[in-house]
């Protein structure tokens, strides 16, 4: 099946986030079982939350409407940011473990936040 090829697919910022999206999935495997309605599902909501509101805000007509979805990503990241860093303090994931997500994380955040600007 081949999906449509609507706009948001063609920004950069969307691709990024769903790279980061895939990330935190895999980075989620690790964490303990018990954590499946805590931690696990929170972080994982909050990734999904991320490309999913780029791509709603870019389908919107008027900029004020398009601006806001982009924040509602940017904060589903800022979640993310503050989740993991709860999984790191309860030795969930390591300072490593986050190095494999923090550039594209870092990125996708400056992305987001010139979007807004732009917009």
């Amino acid at each position: 099946m081949t999906m449509i090829n609507l706009k948001h697919k063609n920004l950069d910022v969307w691709k990024l986030s769903v790279k980061l999206t895939t990330q935190i999935y895999d980075l989620t495997r690790a964490l303990p079982n018990h954590e499946l309605y805590g931690l696990i599902s929170q972080l994982r909501r909050a990734a999904v939350s991320v490309p999913s509101n780029i791509a709603e805000g870019a389908a919107q007509k008027s900029s004020k409407e398009r601006r806001r979805f982009y924040e509602i990503a940017r904060s589903s990241l800022v979640e993310i940011d503050t989740q993991l860093e709860i999984a790191r303090k309860l030795s969930y994931i390591t300072k490593k473990d986050l190095a494999n997500v923090e550039n594209d994380f870092e990125h996708t955040f400056a992305m987001l936040s010139n979007l807004i600007k732009s917009t």
